[in-house]
């Protein structure tokens, strides 16, 4: 194949949609770390196909002890009648392994106009972009590359999603949310959806201010992740089960719940460790800029905490994260269980796990 041949195509996600109507390409690579907009980008492209009669999908999760072959078996008993179909690859590592370079060349020597690959995986490097298998074996792919919202993108980025849904936000309640979600899109996602109920309700779009946010996001209801937060800073070992039970049975996602915990065990290091260079907690409160409705759940924490037993958490919700993503064999929200109890002050040899 000529290097004139050799198409790349570069799409910035906002542009997915427009480049879907445009044309159609036998392989769709959406590449970021960003699971929640590389979700949207692949509901994006699935939902296209969809509405263009490729109603037949088949998922394969690629893990470390994924078989290419089952891959390259559906390819090749596709019979003549098939309907229209998506292949659905979710890839852990970036880097393709030989076994799965040779099951994407295969999918490509079929050059079957009814079928399309969709790849969803981790953030691809430039030096896997620019390989020579990349650019003599994908001729004719859409590359779509999502990067993480970062703090300075978050207010717009929160704002452009309040507006589709009918709610303008003033710049308080805007820093708001911003301070409550960081780093966690998903927990972003969950409380627009607590503010859309508000105004659905109302019947009308609404304009937010830094106290209604604040009552919807803390008041809400039983199923508030950050009152699972609280509770555990005010030492509430019991109402931290009962809440997370609570959570569990209304089908929260488990890393929205532990990114929750493991920002807050972030920020509440960066506190232990101006405690332990001998700052008054007092002075710590107020020179952080807590806030008021939060002073003595931090207190609290603050008086009982220590940097070592912090890192150690840390380190358990990293192994946590594994667990939920399939790559440890251990129960995730049992382990969340025990990390929530220990933030709380527990002793988790005696934990009561959630069921």
């Amino acid at each position: 194949m000529s290097q004139a041949q050799i198409r790349i195509m570069k799409i910035k996600p906002e542009k997915l949609a427009d480049s879907l109507k445009l044309e159609k390409l036998p392989i769709y690579w959406i590449s970021s770390d960003e699971h929640l907009l590389a979700q949207e980008a692949a509901d994006l492209v699935r939902t296209h196909f969809k509405n263009k009669g490729f109603t037949e999908r088949e998922v394969f999760n690629v893990d470390k002890d994924f078989k290419w072959g089952q891959f390259i078996h559906a390819i090749n008993n596709l019979s003549l009648f098939s309907e229209k179909k998506v292949f659905d690859l979710r890839i852990r590592n970036a880097k393709l392994d030989q076994d799965g370079k040779s099951a994407i060349e295969a999918f490509l020597d079929h050059k079957n106009p009814d079928l399309v690959l969709l790849i969803r995986g981790p953030k691809l490097e430039s030096a896997h972009i620019n390989s020579k298998w990349f650019k003599t074996h994908l001729p004719y792919i859409a590359l779509v590359q999502i990067w993480p919202v970062n703090r300075k993108e978050l207010k717009n980025w929160l704002s452009q999603r309040l507006i589709k849904e009918g709610i303008n936000a003033d710049r308080d309640a805007l820093q708001l949310l911003s301070d409550k979600v960081e780093g966690n899109l998903l927990a972003a996602i969950q409380e627009i959806e607590k503010l859309k109920l508000l105004s659905n309700t109302q019947g009308q779009s609404i304009t937010l201010n830094a106290k209604t946010t604040m009552q919807v996001i803390a008041d809400n209801s039983r199923y508030d992740v950050y009152k699972l937060i609280d509770s555990a800073l005010l030492g509430e070992s019991a109402r931290c089960l009962k809440i997370l039970t609570s959570l569990k049975g209304e089908g929260i996602y488990p890393l929205i719940i532990l990114g929750a915990i493991t920002r807050e065990l972030r920020s509440l290091l960066h506190l232990i460790e101006q405690k332990e260079q001998g700052q008054s907690i007092s002075a710590i409160i107020q020179s952080n800029r807590v806030w008021f409705n939060r002073k003595e759940a931090v207190t609290k924490a603050l008086k009982r905490s220590n940097s070592k037993d912090s890192w150690k958490m840390l380190s358990r919700a990293r192994k946590i994260d594994q667990a939920i993503k399939g790559m440890s064999p251990v129960n995730p929200w049992d382990e969340i269980s025990s990390l929530i109890l220990e933030l709380s002050g527990q002793n988790i040899s005696n934990l009561a796990y959630v069921n």
